[in-house]
């Protein structure tokens, strides 16, 4: 083996964030033969873990990830029409200022950030825990599952793809916040000092 993966397609999606990577895959991927592979480019470290849980969600195969520099390669093989999933969203959710509204009464809920440790650590809501997506299915164990979880990430979509697992593994009070951190303007913190 030459240490090459053949693609059938190659999509670039370098320099663009969280959603972009699967906005542009999920078209993309529509453009190909069933069994087909599609390489996706990205330098979001984020798009690992958002790759990996769109595909399964979708019933596409992720085939794996190749590391060059900067750059994640991704391949997900499209599935037959007998293997494809409709894509199902997350019925319950909260808008951003239902969150701030139920953090300033004092209730008695729990945030849950998705984003990356990078991206929670300059900018997140105060006092929400920090579970990347990708970190989840160990992750989760620090959770009581009998907590109201307000899911968020920073437009919804990989809050989206928690919230589903959440609630097929026992947790029961979840809700996602949409937007998200893209439109917060609620109380923050950050773990960095800004120069």
């Amino acid at each position: 083996m030459n240490g090459k993966v053949q693609a059938d397609m190659t999509l670039d999606c370098i320099g663009l964030a969280c959603p972009m990577p699967i906005v542009k895959t999920r078209k993309t991927i529509g453009d190909l033969a069933e069994g087909q592979v599609l390489e996706i480019q990205a330098t979001d470290k984020g798009s690992l873990a958002d790759l990996q849980a769109w595909s399964q969600k979708a019933g596409h195969q992720y085939v794996g990830t190749v590391t060059e520099g900067e750059v994640l390669k991704h391949y997900i093989r499209k599935a037959s029409s007998a293997e494809a999933k409709p894509e199902i969203r997350y019925p319950h959710t909260a808008s951003n200022e239902e969150l701030a509204q139920r953090l300033a009464s004092g209730d008695d809920i729990r945030v849950l950030d998705v984003r990356e440790a990078a991206e929670y650590a300059f900018r997140h809501v105060k006092g929400a825990i920090s579970i990347p997506l990708g970190q989840l299915e160990n992750g989760h164990l620090s959770l009581s599952p009998d907590s109201e979880l307000y899911v968020i990430c920073r437009t919804g979509t990989r809050s989206d793809m928690a919230c589903q697992w959440l609630s097929e593994h026992g947790f029961s009070r979840v809700k996602n916040v949409v937007p998200g951190m893209s439109a917060w303007i609620g109380e923050t913190q950050s773990e960095v000092e800004e120069q």
